[in-house]
């Protein structure tokens, strides 16, 4: 355990369930919250695991970093969860002094001005100025008019329902930043599922317009459970009961080969930092690294058609630039702020000192300035002390603070934060799953990168609890079919409010599904 108080009992243990393996060899590839979530209900049945993790410390993208004493939440991460099941588990692994209850606050900043989010008209209007906020109303009305002739893609679905200005305003900026791509290339119907009701511009235009049939729009919730050390303090403790309970937990090491025979996976062999090989003995493995890793792993090999699929799935990546300033020079408090200025990179900043006044040392504050990248290209192999740097003239460029102000700063990479679905991915996953099945169905894919699914980290937990049951118990649960809610899952709708579109399955969050060829032409510019 690290720096935080709370302590670690084992988990609670139960009788073995009739028909149940007597004690299985249980193997978890990595220690994420998908992982550790396994091992630690495994426990609950008497079983412990043989656990290996490619990093050098646990929580996946839930970890948290740390560097001089600072910390770091990867990406931000709020404790809110409509599963019952995941919630209680949060509690049973934390006491409750440990979590903080924090109010949630995020805006858009914009031109130096702070645009609340869901919109609040005297806000939006005041910001936009009676000119500016003419203009869009005349934009909004000329696409009423004349609508675009191409609605099948999101830039042009966006302009005709609330046109050109207020589109390139609040939807344009941060939806390329994220996914490296124009949003002329993304598809229509994510657009329908993303923006739905709740939408700054629908908001705007409610403002300035008569109020007919106006619906009720969904809302955010208001308050967020947090633990006082960050996300990684829940998987940091988490690691301390699994141990104390009996199993054994391998940092930076990482899982190269998986021998299977006669339809199932029999042995796993890791690579530890000293090079030295170690191989156990599988009856069960619950795998939440990358699914295009876990088959080129296997031995004997995968035929070249499904290597071919698991080579073909993409990822974005991500980092995050932190950077230490004196506390009175942070003059906002939202857990973070969404950038649509196109003249910077960052895309989004974290105010780690709103998210825990534990996350950062007294008199000081840190932003996180966020980006997405390609893993391997400029940004991504740019030193450290170029990204500290860009980050400050940045942050002075929006007018948040003078870059000499700045103390110090931090970088921090995460590869493969975010599964890209372009016009393939369905169908790749789907001839991986397909082998498993046939070859190694005792080998279990769960959470993010281990089921290629655009999870959130209770949903991604919720996917391991339901496999240690369907090992355990003999259910049948389809954890590729989880789908604990219809809408995402910071969201409540309002009894009026339109339903997710019929077909639309998953784990609450959506991506826009990418051409392929669209995709590799923007990574190649970079």
């Amino acid at each position: 355990m690290s720096d935080n108080e709370a302590t670690s009992p084992a988990p609670t243990q139960t009788d073995e369930p009739t028909g149940a393996a007597a004690s299985p060899n249980v193997v978890v590839i990595g220690a994420g919250p998908a992982g550790l979530t396994a091992a630690y209900q495994f426990h609950k049945y008497g079983v412990p695991s043989v656990i290996f993790e490619a990093d050098d410390q646990v929580g996946g993208i839930s970890r948290t970093a740390k560097r001089d004493g600072w910390r770091f939440d990867i990406g931000g991460h709020r404790f809110f969860t409509k599963v019952k099941q995941v919630d209680d588990l949060w509690h049973e692994i934390l006491p409750d002094e440990d979590f903080l209850m924090r109010p949630r606050k995020s805006r858009i900043f914009y031109e130096g001005k702070y645009y609340d989010y869901p919109l609040k008209a005297s806000n939006a209007l005041g910001n936009l100025g009676v000119i500016e906020a003419t203009k869009c109303v005349g934009s909004y009305a000329k696409a009423k008019i004349r609508p675009p002739k191409d609605q099948t893609n999101y830039e042009g679905w966006l302009v005709a329902r609330f046109g050109q200005r207020l589109y390139e305003t609040f939807f344009k900026t941060y939806t390329e930043k994220l996914w490296g791509v124009s949003v002329s290339d993304m598809p229509a119907d994510w657009a329908a599922q993303r923006v739905k009701g709740l939408s700054l511009g629908n908001a705007i235009v409610n403002a300035l317009l008569p109020k007919r049939n106006q619906k009720d729009i969904t809302s955010l919730i208001e308050e967020f459970q947090y633990p006082k050390y960050g996300p990684g303090m829940m998987w940091e403790v988490c690691l301390d009961k699994v141990t104390a309970a009996g199993s054994t937990t391998h940092l930076r090491t990482s899982v190269t080969r998986i021998r299977h025979e006669g339809g199932r996976a029999v042995e796993v062999t890791a690579v530890g930092p000293d090079g030295a090989e170690q191989t156990v003995a599988a009856d069960e493995v619950v795998s939440s690294m990358p699914i295009s890793q876990l088959l080129e792993a296997m031995d004997p090999p995968v035929p070249a058609e499904v290597h071919a699929a698991a080579a073909d799935l993409r990822y974005r990546d991500y980092l995050i630039v932190a950077l230490v300033l004196p506390e009175e020079l942070v003059t906002f408090d939202d857990n973070w702020l969404y950038i649509h200025d196109p003249e910077v990179r960052t895309m989004r900043i974290q105010n780690f000192g709103s998210w825990s006044p534990y996350m950062v040392k007294p008199g000081f504050n840190t932003l996180g300035l966020e980006y997405t990248v390609w893993e391997g290209d400029d940004e991504w192999n740019a030193d450290d002390d170029f990204l500290v740097e860009r980050a400050k003239k940045e942050l002075e460029q929006l007018g948040l603070a003078k870059a000499g102000e700045v103390h110090e700063g931090f970088v921090v990479r995460q590869a493969k934060a975010y599964p890209i679905y372009d016009d393939r991915y369905r169908a790749n996953v789907d001839v991986l799953r397909a082998w498993l099945g046939e070859h190694a169905a005792n080998v279990h894919p769960v959470g993010r990168n281990g089921m290629f699914r655009y999870n959130n980290q209770d949903h991604s937990m919720f996917t391991a609890m339901l496999t240690v049951e369907n090992i355990m118990e003999g259910t049948t649960h389809d954890v590729w079919e989880v789908n604990v809610e219809e809408e995402y899952h910071e969201e409540q709708l309002s009894p009026s409010a339109t339903e997710r579109p019929p077909g639309s399955h998953g784990t609450g969050r959506d991506a826009p599904v990418i051409s392929r060829e669209v995709l590799e032409a923007n990574k190649k510019l970079g």
